[in-house]
């Protein structure tokens, strides 16, 4: 039995008035052309502002759902995909933004539906037959991974498959060297640390041995570490905060040349997405725990959401890493992100976290020190919150527009910060115009340290200082630095072929 397709959009929009449809029409126009200027925030208010005059047009949906895809804001981009398939279930670009939006979040199989749906009806669009190839891959990978799963329980840990030892430094290299040989073992200086970036300026890779070393030692200390660090602020003394990095190696270079190195005298603590989008991932967190293995009570490595096995598949620092190395090390990296902590507080009074706070009143910061964070991220509960959350501007909760996490209000803040006597709340994950923004009454600062982020946000980055004694969060600013024509997500899978209009 056939059934009858809904009305198109346009056959429905005729019950908006002559004079709403151009009033419509003028804000999608100017909507487009700010989602062209890569103002993805002002596109989004420009469709809403559409859709009041025009509230059943399924291409209104589409765009707004396109905007909050580059703002990654996924929940939302499917929710508004679905209600412009429920508007023209025959749409197709409905379809292909909806399961666009699914792939980001890892639902592969939702997407796939999605995916084979829109080729039906747009069989010819190559953008969207290769996005639909990927997706393929991706759901075959799944079940077989799943075939082939290990109990826990009997799991060898990757760190103890590899032997140091057997990888022998050769004559012919001439990158920087760690002291000593391979006989006697060799030891991480802050010499080679400098040398290391010289040479990760250069686009050049350090021997593998000297990597794999790095990220086994600083293994070791994250895996001593708490789930929830306090960090002393000395009287006199300082700590900087930075937000997300993400492979922008470049920028993290201008922010020591700011700031300077991290070092005894100057602590630092890095909240998370260290990796991904930006095709220098690599040097990123190889730099930040190289630093950890020199300063373990003075760097601070916290977790963010792309610190984790289903992010780094599709954003682009998996492919990075066995592009550079092999993917051995990628799993390793996989197994160190595990243990990097979840959550600091700063002197007593400033707790500092990826995403923000939670779904439920009267969690305390016991209950964080709790947390087995031994796992791939879940999908809900603290640790998924610790790392997905976002501070909105009304009281209450809602539904979190990235489609995983909360949503949480000034009052929810202020009730967390009572409650476990705390001055301030500092958070990353979003990117910012200028780098960071204060909010909820000046009790939740976001920081965001990877200017013009994905070479198209135009974005400042920033950090914040806090001083001993007074810890009142003090910001620096800065622009991006030039860096080699490698494009962001040059390793990722395919998430390009977005249709534009």
């Amino acid at each position: 039995m056939m059934v009858a397709p809904v009305a198109n959009g346009a056959a429905i929009a005729a019950h908006s008035s002559e004079g709403d449809l151009v009033k419509a029409e003028e804000a999608k126009q100017q909507a487009n052309k700010d989602f062209k200027e890569k103002h993805y925030a002002k596109a989004v208010a420009g469709y809403t502002t559409a859709l009041q005059y025009n509230p059943n047009s399924e291409i209104l949906y589409s765009n707004r759902a396109f905007a909050h895809i580059r703002l990654e804001n996924f929940g939302s981009a499917v929710a508004d995909a679905t209600k412009a398939v429920e508007l023209n279930p025959r749409f197709a670009k409905g379809l292909y933004r909806r399961g666009d939006a699914y792939y980001a979040l890892g639902k592969f199989k939702l997407a796939l539906k999605d995916l084979k749906a829109a080729v039906r009806l747009t069989s010819k669009d190559p953008d969207l037959r290769r996005k639909l190839a990927d997706c393929e891959k991706e759901v075959k990978r799944l079940r077989f991974e799943e075939a082939l799963a290990v109990p826990e329980e009997i799991e060898v840990p990757v760190a103890q498959t590899i032997d140091l030892a057997s990888m022998l430094v050769e004559e012919s290299y001439t990158g920087p060297r760690m002291s000593g040989d391979n006989e006697k073992g060799y030891q991480l200086t802050l010499d080679f640390a400098k040398a290391m970036l010289e040479h990760f300026r250069e686009q050049k890779s350090i021997h593998r041995r000297f990597a794999f070393q790095i990220i086994l030692q600083a293994r070791e200390i994250l895996k001593a570490l708490p789930s929830l660090v306090d960090v002393p602020v000395a009287q006199g003394g300082h700590i900087t905060v930075c937000g997300d990095v993400h492979g922008q190696f470049y920028d993290l270079l201008n922010i020591f040349k700011l700031n300077g190195l991290p070092a005894e005298d100057s602590p630092y603590l890095f909240n998370g997405d260290f990796v991904d989008r930006g095709s220098f991932s690599l040097e990123v967190i190889l730099t930040l725990l190289a630093f950890k293995v020199l300063y373990p009570q003075h760097m601070h490595l916290a977790r963010g959401n792309h610190e984790s096995k289903g992010m780094n598949k599709i954003y682009g620092f998996e492919g990075e890493v066995k592009h550079k190395y092999n993917a051995i090390m990628a799993d390793l990296f996989r197994e160190t992100f595990c243990w990097l902590p979840l959550a600091h507080v700063l002197d007593g009074r400033v707790l500092v976290v990826h995403g923000g706070l939670f779904s439920q009143d009267e969690v305390t910061l016991d209950d964080l020190r709790r947390i087995d964070r031994y796992r791939e991220p879940p999908e809900e509960g603290l640790m998924c919150e610790l790392l997905w959350s976002d501070p909105q501007a009304s009281e209450g909760r809602s539904p979190s527009k990235r489609g995983v996490g909360v949503a949480f209000g000034p009052d929810v803040t202020r009730r967390f910060l009572a409650a476990n006597k705390l001055d301030l709340l500092v958070r990353s994950h979003e990117v910012k115009d200028e780098g960071y923004e204060v909010d909820h009454d000046g009790y939740c600062v976001t920081v965001f340290s990877a200017p013009n982020y994905c070479d198209q946000m135009g974005n400042k980055g920033a950090f914040i200082r806090f001083n001993g004694g007074d810890m009142t969060p003090q910001f620096t600013t800065y622009t991006a630095v030039p860096h080699p024509d490698v494009k962001p997500m040059a390793y990722a899978s395919a998430m390009g072929g977005i249709w534009g209009f």
